[in-house]
């Protein structure tokens, strides 16, 4: 006499219950990797987005960039100077207010940042005289923008490290 098979026996089912949840915790793994990584990429992206930020706005204060007044440690704190249309802002004014604006910024969308722009004068340049300056002569030299801040490791149990971004541009 020959036996029909009548389903699935108790083992097999249990079997593919077995590979099933191990795929599915290696996509929850994958899934988990995925994220990290594209936090990462989010805040790599709003380093550069602040980074040009702050380059434009060096940009439109050339007196400022001539006397190494971008020259600082970020974050700073402060208050936002009260200029009007009665009384402007002088380029002194108008640094703190961007590097106020800034810092602001930095917190905001970085965690833990820490910045330094540096600008120096190429060899040989010649500092333009006060009016030159006033009327926005060019900058005859680099400046070097670097953005610190934490980042939670893509290493499990590995904590959280530190990453840079450093760009080196001609205002």
């Amino acid at each position: 006499m020959q036996r029909k098979n009548q389903g699935f026996s108790l083992l097999e089912v249990m079997i593919a219950l077995i590979i099933f949840s191990i795929g599915v915790l290696g996509m929850a793994g994958l899934l988990m990797l995925s994220v990290r990584t594209n936090h990462s990429a989010y805040l790599r992206s709003q380093a550069g987005f602040l980074a040009q930020g702050m380059a434009d706005r060096m940009r439109l204060n050339m007196p400022a960039l001539w006397t190494d007044a971008y020259n600082l440690s970020y974050p700073v704190s402060g208050t936002l100077p009260a200029c009007t249309v009665a009384t402007p802002c002088t380029v002194a004014n108008i640094v703190t207010r961007d590097s106020i604006a800034w810092s602001n910024s930095l917190t905001q969308l970085l965690p833990a940042p820490t910045a330094t722009i540096a600008c120096q004068l190429n060899p040989g340049a010649i500092v333009p005289s006060a009016r030159e300056i006033t009327n926005r002569a060019p900058y005859n030299g680099l400046c070097n923008i670097t953005i610190t801040w934490s980042e939670s490791s893509l290493n499990r149990g590995a904590g959280a490290n530190f990453q840079t971004f450093a760009w080196v541009f001609q205002p």
